[in-house]
């Protein structure tokens, strides 16, 4: 299982619009409990991201790095980790 530290918590509580049309946590401890249900991964860099997503059968052969850091369920942290949460 994941360990998500404060930042990404309140990264996802602040940016939460980014994947979702309706405010679906409101504090720290609902994006924990959000973010543990729907299995989201924490990857170092944008090599794991895209690992990541080959893992799981995703077609993003063609997709570039700057396109997989636009999806919307892709969070780009302020420290330059990745959060993939996907619903």
């Amino acid at each position: 299982m994941n360990e998500y530290d404060e930042l990404c918590l309140k990264y996802f509580l602040e940016n939460q619009s980014q994947l979702l049309t309706e405010k679906a946590v409101k504090n720290l401890e609902e994006a924990e409990v959000f973010l543990e249900d729907c299995m989201a991964v924490v990857c170092k860099n944008i090599k794991e991201v895209r690992s990541y997503f080959d893992d799981e059968g995703a077609d993003i052969g063609q997709m570039s790095d700057e396109e997989l850091k636009d999806a919307s369920e892709v969070f780009t942290l302020p420290d330059g980790r990745f959060l993939i949460v996907e619903t």
